[in-house]
């Protein structure tokens, strides 16, 4: 029997509130993220690569099912193992996974049961998935880029760097530059420049995909963190294209400097927005040879603003190779980082353990890429507002809706709400 309570008036109209409806989620569309990953075999796969050594006969909950529910809990929003305490008996999620879910201390023991040679057979295995993508295609652009996860607690190798200030981790993504696909994650000890360990790494992944696919074009992308004597070097073996930003320095103000002037008195000084692109060979004392360097010397109407880049991209001009190609890292790869670490919570790396961080950011790279697979399911669908929705906006628009779920012998309803805005979409996407 429920008891209701009388929240207010609304003149003489009393609002009552109690709790007699049936069991409702606030993760209706979750079943949308099921039938994703019973298509893909996503986590599955990768799931096949966590060592289980816990006693089989008192095993719950499966490797498969934890991740899962990782996985599935972070896409819907649920940013930590403690965060399960808000959904327990939850109607939709029960449903998922097949029984209750597992608890937060059963998920921290799951995500320090791994250690380093589990984790690097995850990421080849990763690499293994992504090379495997790659059917049919004959060029490749990869993307290189590093991002800031800052610590407060005492985790290993959180460490003090020193350009931004503060005892973090330092999380290093190769993305595919067409796809947006993560071709492996890496996590960092927090005091890594950002080419630490990035050259033996994309030697690996070089090495993968051209011995699937050898006639492979591959060209790298990445700031001027990058730019360092090993890539050069690998570039040269490994017959690589590239485009890396450069950092400004003395030699390069000298050979700029005459263009400089001339912008500056000619279009800084009035004001004026004009752009000018010029190039020259260009050899780092370190580097092993002399390399095309572009420089764009940019009066932006409030000032002078001087880039430098290298590239071997041949039959292409140095605005085009600017404009075409270096800029579009942008959305490629910076705003992917972005989704990653802002909407999949790649920044919640708050164990104490190293590698049970590590695996947290596998976790996160797991749902960004299930995330992909639902953009790209999104595209396919007459919806074109949608085309263009980040992982946020998917999230609040498309996988929060309220449902209840009811079970007969044979079938399963979830039942949405009808007030759910796009419910075009939903079925669209769920009848596809």
């Amino acid at each position: 029997m429920s008891e209701k309570t009388t929240a207010f008036y609304r003149g003489n109209t009393a609002v009552s509130v109690d709790f007699s409806a049936e069991g409702v989620s606030s993760d209706g569309a979750v079943v949308l993220l099921d039938k994703l990953e019973r298509e893909h075999h996503l986590i599955a796969e990768i799931s096949d690569h966590i060592p289980d050594r816990r006693d089989p006969a008192k095993v719950t909950h499966s490797v498969e099912k934890l991740l899962r529910q990782r996985v599935f809990t972070l896409m819907q929003g649920y940013e930590d193992c403690n965060d399960v305490e808000h959904l327990h008996h939850d109607p939709l999620f029960e449903d998922l996974l097949g029984g209750p879910m597992a608890s937060q201390p059963t998920l921290s023991r799951f995500e320090n049961s791994v250690d380093k040679r589990a984790l690097f057979d995850l990421c080849r295995a990763w690499l293994a998935r992504y090379v495997d993508s790659l059917a049919g295609r004959e060029e490749l652009i990869i993307d290189i880029d590093a991002t800031d996860d800052p610590t407060h607690g005492c985790q290993q190798l959180s460490m003090f760097h020193g350009f931004y200030g503060q005892f973090m981790y330092s999380e290093l993504f190769f993305h595919d530059g067409k796809t947006g696909q993560i071709i492996v994650p890496v996590l960092r000890p927090g005091n890594s420049h950002s080419n630490r360990w990035y050259v033996g790494i994309l030697r690996r992944v070089v090495r993968a995909i051209r011995a699937r696919y050898p006639q492979m074009s591959i060209t790298i992308r990445g700031d001027s963190g990058f730019s360092c004597p090993a890539f050069y070097e690998l570039a040269a073996e490994q017959q690589l294209q590239f485009v890396l930003g450069v950092a400004s320095n003395a030699v390069l103000k000298k050979r700029t400097a005459r263009l400089a002037d001339a912008v500056r008195r000619r279009h800084v000084s009035q004001g004026n927005t004009y752009q000018h692109f010029t190039s020259f060979p260009y050899q780092a004392g370190s580097w092993p040879s002399a390399q095309r360097c572009i420089a764009k010397v940019e009066s932006t109407g409030r000032g002078l603003n001087v880039r430098y880049i290298v590239s071997n991209l041949p039959d292409k001009t140095a605005r085009e190779i600017y404009f075409q190609v270096y800029v579009q890292r942008g959305e490629a790869s910076e705003n992917r980082i972005k989704e990653v670490k802002n909407m999949c919570y790649s920044d919640r790396l708050s164990n104490h353990s190293y590698w049970a961080n590590f695996l947290r950011l596998l976790v996160s790279c797991l749902a960004y890429e299930l995330f992909l697979l639902l953009k790209q399911a999104i595209r396919k669908t007459a919806s074109t507002q949608a085309h263009t929705w980040q992982i946020s906006t998917i999230r609040t628009r498309l996988l929060k809706v309220g449902a209840t779920i009811r079970t007969t012998k044979r079938r399963i309803y979830y039942r949405l709400s009808k007030a759910f805005t796009y419910k075009r979409l939903f079925r669209a996407l769920i009848a596809a």
